[in-house]
């Protein structure tokens, strides 16, 4: 089994890193993030080519993520699509439409903050870590996200239970509303992978 680790906003691939270092088998995509010409499009793109001659893959979408990793199903052999803290999108509904249309900012802990909404849990070294590199940019994709449908892949939605951006219970709403889906919620914040990884990798080798 190999793993695909699609990163959220930013497209950084350090988002996975300690993740990285659990699994067997598992590449962490750098996204195109930062090219503002860049679309829906590229990210798969950049999604496919990082996998290329894996088979049996898991993709593992973080956040922003969930809008690119479900556009790859029919180019490899994708055998499991794993949500984490995930967004989840419409067919024709644009990124930035899907905070209004979820309702995120009724459901967010506290006001916005970077440190305090993703890194509250997160080691204080590397939160340190994070803060001395080069912050990743994130261009504006307004495109609609171009499935007619969600693909016809197992699915599953892992949620933080410290998730301050995306809370369990907001994203049990989502995912029953848009996909049918129930949660499962693993120990973590929004960046899971990187303050809780054990219990997501131990989550991912199960079958």
């Amino acid at each position: 089994m190999s793993y695909l680790l699609v990163p959220g906003a930013g497209g950084d691939p350090w988002y996975w890193h300690r993740l990285v270092a659990l699994l067997d088998d598992a590449v962490a995509v750098q996204l195109p993030a930062a090219d503002p010409e860049a679309g829906w499009a590229d990210y798969a793109d950049a999604i496919v080519k990082a996998g290329d001659g894996r088979s049996d893959i898991t993709v593992v979408a973080q956040s922003m993520g969930g809008f690119s990793a479900p556009l790859v199903y029919d180019r490899f052999e994708v055998r499991r699509l794993v949500l984490v803290n995930a967004m989840i999108p419409l067919p024709g509904e644009t990124f930035g439409e899907w905070w209004s249309n979820t309702r995120q900012h009724e459901a967010m802990i506290g006001p916005f903050d970077e440190r305090e909404t993703f890194f509250h849990d997160v080691p204080a070294e590397l939160t340190a870590e994070a803060f001395s590199r080069p912050m990743p940019d994130q261009a504006e994709i307004a495109e609609p996200w171009p499935r007619a449908a969600w693909p016809d892949v197992r699915t599953e939605v892992v949620a933080g239970a410290d998730d301050r951006l995306f809370p369990p219970e907001f994203q049990r709403r989502v995912a029953k509303e848009r996909l049918g889906l129930d949660v499962e919620v693993l120990p973590g914040g929004h960046l899971m992978a990187l303050s809780q990884p054990e219990p997501l990798a131990a989550y991912l080798r199960t079958e």
